[in-house]
């Protein structure tokens, strides 16, 4: 069998991620029967701690570093989107098939409805940071993010990995408080300030108790924002900070849902 020109690095990732995705992915003993199927040994098998998408990385790059091709990868895949899997579930199968051509098609591949490949013109070649941006925004789209946080996907911030695209989402979260309320102060004087037994800013009508729970629990997901993905930056180098595409997204979802929730906030006390 004629060997295939090795995956770039940059979609090898992208694909585990999407195969090894938590919610959608595979679980770890099909990522273990898939890997076997296709002839690609599981170096990672017995780190119970690793996520499943590195997991797939590990495997995935050994193979590549030890047999300079991509066959065996291209079978993982294609037993991966086997037709049969996915009766009676097409708009699962359609989903997963979409995400992979899309990495796919820098390649010069795509699965195709049968479940078997095909070679295609390559899609323009861009960068592996350009692919990054492309690949968090799309994350960021299916889990219906606000539209705040993509002005936080840029090439500039993710050339190196995903901190300071967190770092400046936090920064920018901050500073739509400062907008709302008034004040020009910052970090947890700002949140205290704002969000206090005497608000500035209310999350909800501020009349119950359970309302005025919500909002001190409100306040404190704030504080923990602003001590853990801020005040780093001052403190120590940016090298202990290494965020992955996972941590990223998780942590701008949780901006996110704070600019949800000050999408509703009601100015009631003037400073």
């Amino acid at each position: 069998m004629e060997k295939r020109k090795e995956l770039s690095v940059a979609v090898l990732e992208l694909l585990s991620n999407i195969l090894g995705d938590t919610t959608d992915g595979l679980t770890g003993t099909e990522i273990h029967r898939f890997l076997l199927q296709a002839g690609i040994s599981d170096i990672s098998e017995n780190d119970t701690f690793l996520a499943k998408r590195k997991r797939l990385f590990n495997a995935f790059t050994n193979f590549q570093s030890t047999q300079k091709c991509c066959n065996n990868i291209l079978k993982f895949i294609q037993l991966v989107l086997t037709p049969s899997r996915f009766v009676g579930k097409s708009e699962e199968f359609e989903a997963l098939r979409s995400k992979v051509n899309q990495q796919l098609a820098f390649e010069g591949y795509e699965i195709k409805e049968n479940g078997k490949f095909a070679q295609i013109q390559k899609a323009n070649v861009i960068s592996d940071v350009e692919l990054k941006v492309e690949n968090l925004k799309q994350e960021l789209i299916n889990r219906n993010a606000h539209t705040q946080i993509f002005r936080y996907c840029t090439p500039e911030l993710l050339s190196n990995n995903y901190f300071h695209s967190v770092f400046e989402a936090s920064k920018g979260l901050f500073q739509r408080i400062r907008d709302l309320s008034g004040l020009t102060t910052d970090g947890n004087a700002l949140i205290e300030q704002v969000f206090s037994s005497n608000p500035i800013l209310i999350i909800n009508n501020y009349q119950t108790k359970q309302e005025k729970d919500e909002h001190t629990g409100f306040c404190n997901l704030l504080k923990g924002l602003c001590g853990m993905f801020r005040n780093p930056e001052a403190h120590q180098p940016k090298i202990f900070w290494d965020i992955d595409e996972q941590d990223a997204l998780e942590i701008l979802g949780l901006i996110s849902y704070c600019h949800r929730r000050l999408d509703k906030a009601q100015k009631i006390r003037y400073v």
